[in-house]
């Protein structure tokens, strides 16, 4: 007998200043996950030649992810858990949609101290947010967009089947305090990256030359 191997899933991990962490597993791993990284170096438009090879910070990186959910297979086996399907996939869209939308008793503490005569209203603080795509990357992130295509639906209206593009750019030490946890991940996350970075044996006959300058 050949058993399969235990596929991990990624996914979404929401660390709150206070209260138990949530997890946002995806249903299906995404077949790609586009990564992007823009370089923060120094310099006005590198007019400054002693500053070419210098970084102010670490680069700006963000990530894509389209992941797709299918209630089909749950359905057909309702019978044993028709609570799993009654409202299809409303739970998973509202999980995701939370990620960029203050909370309802946030907007209401707002509106209160507003009528108040509050002259300054810090806008609602939401909990950090981790991207997770195996042990190797953990990244706190900021949603910068979220797109849902409903395709199908049940009797009731409710979506069963959904295409979702999530849009993510992690955040660093030059956008969260340096003591702040997200910042701690993200170091780790950092170090991590510089141990699998190991340099390599090539010599330089592998690239066709013996010698540089």
């Amino acid at each position: 007998m050949t058993l399969s191997p235990r596929v991990i899933s990624g996914g979404i991990v929401i660390v709150p200043a206070r209260g138990p962490m949530r997890t946002f597993p995806l249903q299906y791993n995404p077949d790609s996950v586009t990564r992007s990284l823009q370089p923060q170096g120094t310099g006005a438009g590198g007019q400054d030649r002693s500053e070419a090879l210098r970084l102010k910070g670490p680069a700006t990186e963000t990530y894509s992810v389209d992941a797709e959910f299918d209630l089909t297979d749950a359905m057909e086996a309702a019978g044993t858990n028709p609570a799993a399907v009654r409202d299809g996939l409303h739970p998973q869209l509202a999980f995701l949609s939370g990620l960029v939308n203050p909370t309802s008793a946030t907007l209401a503490a707002n509106d209160a101290l507003a009528r108040a005569g509050k002259l300054e209203i810090i806008p609602a603080e939401a909990p950090l947010t981790l991207f997770v795509w195996s042990r190797h990357r953990i990244v706190p992130v900021r949603i910068t967009g979220l797109n849902i295509v409903e395709e199908a639906f049940d009797t009731a209206l409710n979506p069963i089947r959904a295409k979702v593009s999530l849009s993510m750019r992690v955040l660093t030490v030059n956008d969260l305090p340096y003591d702040h946890p997200g910042s701690t991940i993200f170091l780790n996350h950092l170090r991590a990256a510089e141990r699998l970075a190991a340099p390599g044996s090539a010599s330089l006959s592998q690239l066709g030359i013996t010698t540089i300058g």
